[in-house]
C-alpha cells in the first residue's frame, strides 16, 4: 500500500493506506469460533479531504468493489481510518488491499487534476484582471485636462 504524505508545497500526496489497525481485529482470529467475515481498520497515509471521503463513499467505489468480486465489502471513513467492514485478513492479503489500493491512487489523482485545473483557472483569471486593471489604468492616465486653443489659431 502507498505509504506518501503532502508535499513541501502543500499540495496532498496520493493517499494511500498503511497498516492495519490491530487492536480493531476480533479477539477470537485463529481460533476455533473465529467469524469468517469482521471489520479491519487501517490507517490512512494521511489525513482524507474532504473530496476524497465523499468518492471513498461513492457509488463508483462501491461498484468497483463489486466489479472486483467484493459484493459485500463495505467502506467508511473514521478520521484517519479506513473502516473494511464485511471482509476478513486473508481477503485483504489476496487481492482486496489492492483494489482499494488502486480506488485510493485514482481518487487522489482525479481531485488533483480537478484542484490543479481549478487553480489553473484562478490563475488565468487574475491575469486577466491585472491585464484588464493596467488597460484601465494607461487609459485613465492618458487623459489630459487642458484647454485647447482656439480653432484657427
Amino acid at each position: 500500500m502507498d505509504t506518501t504524505t503532502r508535499t513541501s508545497d502543500g499540495q496532498s500526496a496520493t493517499l494511500g493506506l498503511g497498516a492495519v489497525l490491530v487492536a480493531s481485529l476480533p479477539a477470537a482470529l485463529m481460533t476455533e469460533v473465529a467469524p469468517d467475515r469482521y471489520t479491519v481498520e487501517a490507517v490512512f497515509t494521511r489525513r482524507p479531504e474532504k473530496d476524497e471521503v465523499a468518492e471513498i463513499l461513492g457509488a463508483r467505489t462501491h461498484d468497483d468493489l463489486i466489479s472486483a468480486g467484493y459484493p459485500t465489502v463495505e467502506l467508511a471513513v473514521a478520521d484517519r481510518r479506513l473502516v473494511i467492514a464485511n471482509t476478513n485478513l486473508p481477503e485483504l492479503r489476496d487481492g482486496l488491499a489492492a483494489v482499494i489500493a488502486d480506488r485510493l491512487a485514482a481518487i487522489s489523482t482525479e481531485i488533483h487534476e480537478k484542484q490543479d485545473a481549478a487553480a489553473i483557472r484562478f490563475e488565468e483569471a487574475a491575469m486577466r484582471e491585472h491585464t484588464r486593471a493596467a488597460a484601465v489604468a494607461a487609459l485613465a492616465e492618458s487623459i489630459t485636462f487642458a484647454s485647447s486653443p482656439p480653432v484657427g489659431e
